[in-house]
């Protein structure tokens, strides 16, 4: 066989990424080509950092270009090891059809943590785009029931000779919580290591499908489970939710500096404000900040993190998460307005971390 640039494109498109089962071609692993006469140079980029796991990959393309070009053929590869944030979505062994991964967040509980996350994944669902969200908050899972789906139980399906579980869906958002799978009286009580591995199988036994986001609802606090999934799940970003009280600053201060570590290094996209103002009915003009003014606003100034917008105390946000159905898709109220805003600022947030508004289409 003639050596020249296709032909060890051709050949090398039957050396299979062992973890994605994809050729390396088709996945983009292969760089930098350069062929000249007895010689080929290129980079070869793993997805497993593993040492044996690369020097697999890269025996195996020597081992597919002497066999077609002859042992004389002098090939020089340079392995390089792309990180989480570097992988395409077509490129992962975890969630591999998913374009975004984002983190909802706290410090402490209490501060509408599960409520934004529920609204933030209904009105990108609104809007077009196809959404999953995980309830991922083990000890104290409420989706089921802001979805109105808690008495659902998924169902599975087979793919590829395996068993996979099917997401709930309602609202145009597919849904799994521990709370599908335990009864709603009953308490949760797991060690770390149960909690995150319950948390994985939920990532890598579910058939999710394609999908423009992932919303993953965190439980307060930065603990195992949060660390599990930074090390696990490639995330794009990070939203940190607070209310304005000087303690629930503090904390949300503690969740942002955490995606913030070297170890971790996830962008946050912005905090919200939630619990911000109270505004009465008779009186829509008037805005009475209850439990203080501007502290998540302030405090994203501080750090240098984007504010994402004020959702304020209103009676039918809590009515609406208990009837199961998320605030944001009601009509024009002050609280689907504030979802809404907070909606289109987070993407364009994201839009701008990407790079490119082009990952955000819905072509």
């Amino acid at each position: 066989m003639e050596l020249n640039d296709k032909n060890l494109l051709d050949v090398l498109s039957n050396v299979m990424e062992p973890d994605v089962k994809k050729d390396i071609v088709e996945l983009g692993l292969v760089r930098n080509l350069n062929v000249s006469e007895g010689a080929v140079a290129f980079t070869l980029c793993a997805l497993n950092p593993a040492m044996h796991a690369r020097k697999r990959l890269e025996d195996a393309c020597r081992f597919a270009i002497e066999r077609n070009f002859g042992r004389e053929v002098k090939a020089e590869i340079e392995v390089k090891v792309l990180s989480k944030e570097e992988q395409a979505p077509e490129q992962r062994k975890v969630l591999p059809g998913v374009k975004h991964i984002i983190a909802v967040a706290s410090g402490k509980g209490g501060v509408g943590k599960s409520t934004v996350a529920a609204n933030l994944a209904a009105g990108l669902a609104a809007e077009g785009y196809t959404v999953g969200l995980l309830d991922a908050d083990i000890y104290g899972p409420s989706m089921p029931i802001m979805f109105d789906v808690e008495k659902e139980k998924p169902r599975t399906k087979e793919v590829n000779g395996k068993n996979y579980i099917l997401p709930v869906e309602n609202f145009g958002v597919k849904l799994l919580s521990i709370g599908f799978f335990a009864d709603t009286s009953q308490a949760i009580v797991w060690r770390g290591p149960m909690a995150s591995k319950a948390l994985n199988q939920m990532f890598t036994d579910v058939h999710w499908g394609p999908l423009d986001f992932m919303i993953i609802d965190l439980p307060p606090g930065t603990g195992d489970i949060h660390l599990s999934l930074v090390q696990n799940i490639p995330l794009t970003g990070a939203v940190v939710v607070s209310t304005p009280q000087n303690i629930a600053l503090a904390d949300a201060r503690k969740a942002v500096s955490m995606f913030q570590m070297d170890v971790i290094n996830v962008p946050v996209l912005g905090i919200v404000e939630n619990m911000a103002y109270f505004t009465p009915a008779e009186l829509p003009d008037r805005k009475y900040h209850i439990f203080g003014r501007g502290g998540a606003r302030n405090l994203a100034e501080e750090i240098n993190v984007p504010f994402l917008g004020e959702v304020p105390i209103v009676g039918s946000i809590c009515e609406a998460g208990d009837a199961g159905r998320p605030a944001v898709l009601q009509e024009e109220t002050l609280s689907s307005k504030a979802f809404r805003e907070i909606i289109h600022t987070f993407t364009s947030q994201l839009s701008s971390v990407s790079g490119t508004r082009k990952a955000l289409d819905l072509s």
